[in-house]
């Protein structure tokens, strides 16, 4: 693939990634494993809930699992809900032809698998209120998702970042939950999204080698506004906080665990022949990383201090 000195169009750069997008797919075919959602839920702990069956009514202590786990259960529940919504999105910008189309297709496929696991889960073990969920998931749902970022290189710029982000924060949600069998159940759905990380990570690879300036254009646009796909849902800010401090997910992960591994990939910094855009975007992303160093590292002070002073009253 030529580098060339122009932007590209979509329709080009569809037509020119679409041998790699090829070359991905059956990669990730070859290491993907097949697995089903329902040999990871304890049926046997199951029990009837009330209403038409008259069973046995919701409680908090139903559940052993700390609540910033809960919280997180239901939040990555409900982000994984608006797959309908995330399939549009992708199925538009991508197509549904091609190998493009194949992707898109088994990616969704895929996804669903995570919704079903972790909706079985909670409610078999009775973790979280089911009227509650069910009407977040509707709520949720009916507001939907839509990207904020226009054409395929934002988007596949977005997306790397953002699966390797769900899969840090599935996989510290099971540790954090004290129950193996949602450890086991978070760490398979966790092993999904890394491979997703990986073909759309290598994607944006291949797109640095054919238009670098207007890559990187894309990739600094995605990090200095990154927001995760719930950020639409009601209370997400109090429940990013809480999930935060309990570890699960915050500022100085997504720095250390999400961007830094995937630009150390890409290698921006040593980058050869961008243009003047090209130039500029990469010192607004290099400004933009030192300052959310700075955040990252005033985040985990404040988080220490809270938790001495939370220690030394108990």
């Amino acid at each position: 693939m030529p580098i060339t000195s122009r932007p590209l169009t979509q329709t080009e750069l569809l037509v020119e990634l679409e041998p790699v997008v090829g070359r991905e797919l059956d990669r990730h075919l070859a290491v993907a494993k097949e697995w089903f959602p329902h040999e990871f839920i304890p049926w046997s702990e199951g029990r009837t809930f009330d209403g038409v069956l008259g069973g046995e009514a919701w409680s908090p202590e139903d559940s052993s699992i700390p609540e910033p786990a809960r919280v997180s259960l239901i939040v990555n529940l409900l982000t994984e809900d608006n797959l309908p919504s995330y399939h549009h999105e992708i199925a538009t910008t991508f197509g549904r032809d091609g190998a493009w189309g194949t992707w898109v297709h088994r990616w969704t496929a895929e996804e669903g698998r995570h919704g079903i696991a972790i909706r079985d889960y909670l409610t078999v073990s009775r973790a979280v209120d089911p009227v509650a969920l069910e009407r977040a998931r509707m709520t949720h749902m009916q507001t939907g998702f839509a990207t904020e970022y226009d054409g395929m290189l934002r988007q596949l710029a977005y997306v790397s970042f953002q699966e390797l982000a769900t899969r840090v924060a599935h996989r510290n949600t099971g540790k954090v939950s004290g129950d193996p069998l949602c450890e086991r159940l978070l760490s398979r759905v966790a092993a999904d999204e890394n491979l997703h990380m990986l073909f759309y990570r290598n994607l944006l690879a291949a797109a640095f080698e054919l238009a670098p300036s207007q890559t990187m254009r894309a990739v600094t646009d995605v990090v200095t506004s990154f927001q995760m796909p719930g950020q639409g849902m009601e209370g997400f800010a109090r429940k990013s906080v809480m999930i935060a401090m309990a570890g699960i997910y915050d500022l100085r992960q997504h720095c250390d665990e999400v961007l830094t591994p995937v630009l150390r990939q890409w290698k921006p910094f040593d980058m050869e022949g961008l243009d003047a855009e090209g130039e500029q975007a990469r010192e607004e992303l290099a400004a933009f990383l030192a300052k959310l160093e700075v955040a990252a590292t005033r985040f985990e002070e404040r988080r220490d201090a809270r938790r001495a002073r939370a220690e030394s009253v108990s």
